[in-house]
């Protein structure tokens, strides 16, 4: 079944017309236009002597049908929405922008905005580096409720970063996407990227092509990374649950790599530093509560490495359809502290965003890729 739309069996609706027998209709009207519980429709076998009944039935039957066949832009905008229960108050504004495009003014452009900027795909006019980034970004000029050419610019990068359909747009698709828990890390760094928008034209839309192959891994901009094999790394404040956790993390990356990892108690001595944290917590970097955000990290030799606290975070081996699997957003963050950025590759470990619910652990041929480029003297 197509998302959005609900399709009835015209043969088993003509049964129903024709000798009103008792049916079964899947419809997504019950009680929202959402809904996919079934439906079912019973009818009294009282045949075509009563053509009033018959009559009635058929309406119905077609108004069934009708509302039934709505556009999945509709249903998809009711998902959404629901979506945004459950995600909470980070991505609730977004819900009303579906559909937007440019010459709009509706209320939440201006938060949309912030997160665009957030990520790398805005810069404010008064930023000292507005002049000097690449076209991978668009300059913001105010902050109205406006969806003007560089909003939709930007919106045409990110559709273009996450493999969507580039129309500068605001379709329910790319709102979705928006709306999924991600690593607050931007996407773009000074104007540059390695995803989809930084490569050639004509690479960016396949990602095999007969013999050529398109890397979607993505290394930090200035290619800073560690100048020795041996890591060490210390809590800041967690529990035995994140130390296993951490552990298993680290074991991915060193299967791949010449890197060790070794745990130890004082944090002012430890190249990697982690922690949970909620809301400001000193890096100008403040966490937005759940559902947004899930953590941060610094490229080398920086170290830091931040998560959440307020998320819902899961420890066990497969995660509640409600809960963030802690060692998946781990293994990630991790990519960011040995000097990897985010991919555009959606199955890599380093793709930015993940579901509530989802397991995504081991290190991809991109991830790979990635790590084994930006350290070809250590791997």
């Amino acid at each position: 079944m197509d998302k959005g739309w609900i399709r009835v069996n015209a043969r088993d609706l003509s049964k129903i017309i024709a000798s009103t027998v008792k049916t079964h209709i899947i419809a997504s009207c019950i009680d929202d236009s959402s809904s996919t519980t079934p439906l079912e429709l019973k009818l009294p076998a009282m045949g075509l002597k009563h053509p009033s009944f018959f009559m009635a039935t058929s309406l119905l039957l077609l108004i069934l049908l009708c509302i039934c066949s709505l556009p999945s832009f509709a249903l998809s905008r009711a998902m959404i929405k629901d979506d945004a229960k459950v995600l909470g108050r980070p991505v609730a504004f977004l819900q009303n922008l579906v559909g937007s495009q440019k010459g709009d003014t509706i209320e939440g452009l201006r938060h949309l905005k912030q997160y665009l900027h957030k990520f790398g795909y805005l810069i404010h006019s008064h930023s000292p580096s507005s002049s000097t980034t690449s076209t991978s970004t668009a300059r913001n000029n105010d902050d109205e409720d406006t969806y003007d050419e560089l909003l939709e610019s930007a919106i045409r990068t990110y559709q273009q970063n996450y493999n969507l359909d580039v129309t500068g747009e605001l379709d329910a698709r790319t709102i979705d996407l928006m709306m999924k828990p991600r690593c607050g890390v931007p996407d773009i760094i000074n104007g540059t990227t390695s995803m989809n928008s930084g490569k050639p034209t004509n690479n960016n839309h396949h990602r095999h092509h007969q013999s050529h192959v398109v890397l979607h891994y993505n290394v930090n901009p200035s290619r800073r990374k560690w100048a020795k094999t041996q890591l060490t790394y210390a809590f800041l404040n967690s529990g035995s649950a994140l130390r296993s956790v951490t552990a298993r993390a680290f074991k991915r990356w060193s299967a791949v790599t010449s890197f060790t990892f070794r745990e130890v108690q004082d944090p002012e001595t430890a190249d990697i530093k982690i922690g949970f944290f909620a809301g400001e917590h000193g890096d100008d970097d403040p966490f937005d509560g759940p559902g947004g955000v899930l953590a941060h990290s610094y490229i080398p030799t920086i170290g830091l490495f931040h998560l959440d606290k307020e998320e819902r975070w899961s420890t066990k081996n497969i995660p509640g359809m409600n809960e963030m699997d802690l060692e998946s957003v781990t293994v990630h963050e991790m990519g960011h502290l040995l000097g990897l950025a985010h991919s555009s590759d959606e199955d890599a470990v380093m793709y930015p965003t993940i579901d509530n619910g989802v397991v995504k652990r081991e290190l991809t041929e991109d991830d790979i890729d990635g790590i084994t480029d930006l350290y070809k003297y250590l791997t």
